[in-house]
């Protein structure tokens, strides 16, 4: 499926320092429309809540369908930029996210929504292998990684503006204009693309490989659908739970049986091969599970447990997005004077940390608790982008470059998917079992020894009394459940530590 001629051979022409930066400009700028779109949504999920007469496991399909569709689509990314040149995708992509972005806006039901969300993430899916793929082919070997952290610095100011002028939009105006915010950026991007990136190589000799292609999308549409509805219908006591697991087990085994056989197969094998694609390929799972989770968890957990309104939750958010900024500055001048295996700890240890410290969050939600501890995870963040690039791509053969990076985002935004879908089902579990087990304490029929004397004068004599009490028991369990979600987070970000280890790096070369 890969080609000399279009993945990751060197540039066709010799390029200068000032072309160089104008392309990475414009790749940084393209690939933050897809930052946008996962952060802008988190802010508005509330008012979409309500909009929709929606559950919490039900509008998270807005978000986790999002990410699935972009998984689904990121493998065919090495493909469809060697059949129809980066710079055609690339510019095809834009078009098809910014209207995908308008439909989202006017969309009249979840349903609508969440079909138009897919849509926008398969349109959205290749930008970011594409533009990591431009960058490493654009900048000799000993720039990459300056040219990697200014990348993602670059990338980071999507996870600021779009919450920030989201959250205010989304206030002010409703939750539709979140979507619409993203079309001017979406045409700036189209003219960009138009008149900076001129890649235009192509391979259309190349075949996909359909039947590998098809087997992974639904085993992973398969897994997904079952993490989403689990939760709902009481998980393998439900006979569509049990089908969806064994599609999606007889799916990718058979998937992972083709490829293993196959001589041309949808995803090569031999790429892993290399040791240190192959354990950054592990690492980029475990990132994309503790990468957009705490955003997911954040706004129902701060406008249903304290009613914090949309604009200050997108500011909160908007901090982490400050964090990572910092980081990846901070990244911009320190990555060639430290191991990239140490840098990379450090990040995973500060998100950890930060993880910890969530888990210690209690019912009253304090701003600052909130700030800093954003801050701090989203600074962890920034500095994970750029040694886990190099580190996954220091001794790969570039002729597996596009296909190389597909495949990294897909484990990525894989591994995104499943960590929101578990978080979700935890707080919502963790909420109910809580309920049930406090409800006997708060009883008129409790026993004697009870707690009851601890529940104070709370008159229970009025219905609208007791349904008060009743949201006042969901809303101690909500926060259980999201403590226990925030420590799940603590301890994905942790387990990738012994990982690092295993790196092994060759000495840098310049080219």
């Amino acid at each position: 499926m890969t080609d000399a001629a279009i993945s990751g051979a060197a540039p066709p022409v010799e390029m200068g320092f000032g072309r160089r930066a104008l392309i990475l400009v414009t790749l940084t700028f393209v690939t933050m429309l897809y930052t946008m779109t996962v952060m802008i949504v988190n802010v508005a999920l509330p008012k979409m809540q309500g909009t929709f007469s929606a559950t919490a496991d039900q509008i998270a399909l807005v978000v986790t369908f999002n990410i699935v569709a972009t998984a689904v689509a990121t493998p065919m990314s090495g493909w469809l930029a060697s059949r129809f040149s980066r710079r055609a995708l690339m510019l095809y992509c834009s078009i098809g996210f910014t209207v995908a972005s308008v439909l989202c806006g006017v969309a009249g039901s979840l349903e609508q929504l969440v079909v138009f969300r897919v849509f926008q993430g398969a349109f959205g899916a290749p930008l970011v292998p594409l533009a990591t793929a431009m960058v490493l082919d654009t900048f000799p070997r000993h720039q990459q990684g300056t040219a990697t952290a200014v990348f993602s610095m670059g990338v980071v100011f999507g996870p600021i503006i779009g919450p920030t002028v989201g959250g205010y939009l989304a206030e002010a105006l409703g939750w539709r204009y979140v979507f619409f915010l993203l079309v001017p950026f979406g045409v700036l991007a189209i003219v960009s693309i138009l008149a900076v990136i001129d890649d235009r190589r192509k391979a259309p000799s190349i075949r996909l490989d359909w039947f590998g292609f098809v087997l992974l999308a639904i085993a992973i549409a398969a897994f997904q659908l079952m993490l989403d509805r689990g939760q709902r219908l009481d998980w393998f006591d439900s006979p569509e739970i049990i089908a969806e697991a064994a599609i999606a087990a007889l799916c990718f085994y058979l998937f992972l049986a083709h490829v293993t056989t196959s001589q041309a197969p949808f995803f090569d094998i031999r790429m892993l091969a290399d040791r240190n694609y192959a354990i950054g390929f592990v690492i980029a799972f475990l990132f994309g599970m503790i990468l957009w989770t705490p955003m997911v968890l954040f706004p129902p957990m701060m406008a249903g447990i304290q009613g914090y309104p949309e604009a200050e939750i997108g500011l909160f958010i908007a901090l982490r997005g400050l964090g990572t900024l910092a980081g990846s500055i901070l990244m911009a001048f320190i990555n060639r004077l430290f191991d990239p295996r140490v840098l990379l700890a450090v990040g995973f240890l500060i998100q950890g940390v930060a993880g910890w410290y969530m888990a210690a969050f209690d019912i009253n939600l304090a701003p600052f608790a909130l700030a800093w501890t954003s801050v701090l995870a989203g600074f962890g963040v920034g500095f994970v982008w750029v040694p886990l690039t190099l580190i996954t791509y220091s001794t790969l053969d570039k002729r597996y470059l596009n296909d190389a990076t597909a495949f990294f985002h897909l484990v990525r935004n894989v591994g995104s998917s499943i960590s929101i879908s578990v978080s979700v089902a935890v707080v919502i579990r963790t909420a109910s079992i809580t309920y049930v087990d406090l409800t006997p304490y708060v009883s008129i029929f409790a026993d004697a020894t009870s707690l009851m004397g601890l529940r104070g004068d709370w008159p229970l004599d009025e219905t609208r009394q007791l349904k008060a009490l009743s949201a006042e028991i969901d809303r101690q369990g909500l926060m259980l459940g999201y403590i226990n979600a925030f420590y799940f987070y603590t301890v994905t970000a942790f387990a990738v530590l012994p990982l690092i280890a295993l790196v092994r790096l060759k000495p840098p070369e310049r080219d």
